[in-house]
């Protein structure tokens, strides 16, 4: 079982996580974008979101176990074009469980059949294939896809305001394990007597489930299996 290398944490109003500072921010708040503030566990800060398809990301880079932490806007780049240099602020930057970092760009399918974002897109992946630095455009076609990301918003939005240890999840999986398989409802009554609970335990990894069909309280959940540890991809390309 991989354990994060980082982890913030809410105290009330007062949440003690990632210090970040963007390193692009919007000026002026018009058009028909909708923007806000996502309170990440994973971070133990408000995440900034520019459009309703960056929270859906929030939502897959919070449940994924292979993503310890996440930052938005995180550097500014200059890339060549030509005789040109340009200017580019991913929306993302991930730290996944391995120690390596991804930037993400975050674009709806539509917007890449537009030749002047393609051919910025395509300078881009050019650029960062030269800086050996992964990159994933992350389109709506994965963002989106239910009933995946329904399931995983449900999940996150059950599971523990503040993520119980890594020592309390591993000691719990071990003393529970002879009863899985089982049902939401049946596990919440179990790992209650431990003070924990199923959901967190998926978004750890610990536990897995189907997200293929609508989940409920009699959803089966099993043990993960270092042989088929995670029970979701985002990119499996890129390792998370």
């Amino acid at each position: 079982m991989t354990s994060n290398l980082w982890q913030g944490q809410w105290q009330g109003r007062n949440p003690v996580g990632d210090s970040h500072k963007r390193a692009r921010k919007v000026i002026s708040p018009s058009g028909g974008i909708i923007r806000g503030k996502f309170p990440s566990r994973k971070n133990g800060r408000m995440v900034h979101h520019e459009g309703l398809l960056e929270l859906g990301a929030a939502y897959l880079f919070e449940a994924s176990p292979k993503v310890v932490r996440y930052r938005e806007q995180p550097i500014t780049i200059c890339y060549p074009d030509g005789n040109r240099l340009r200017r580019y602020t991913p929306d993302f930057e991930l730290t996944l469980t391995t120690g390596k970092t991804v930037l993400i760009e975050v674009k709806p399918v539509r917007s890449l059949e537009n030749d002047e974002i393609q051919h910025k897109l395509n300078r881009i992946c050019e650029f960062m294939h030269i800086q050996e630095r992964s990159f994933l455009i992350l389109t709506d076609l994965v963002i989106r896809k239910e009933p995946i990301l329904s399931n995983l918003q449900w999940i996150y939005h059950k599971s523990a305001r503040i993520p119980p240890t890594l020592e309390a999840m591993n000691v719990a999986v071990q003393r529970y394990k002879s009863h899985f398989p089982a049902s939401i409802k049946t596990a919440v009554s179990f790992l209650k007597k431990s003070g924990l609970d199923p959901y967190s335990l998926l978004l750890s990894g610990h536990l897995q489930c189907s997200l293929t069909h609508p989940i409920s309280q009699d959803s089966t959940l099993q043990l993960a299996r270092e042989s088929d540890h995670d029970w979701f991809w985002i990119a499996q390309e890129l390792g998370f």
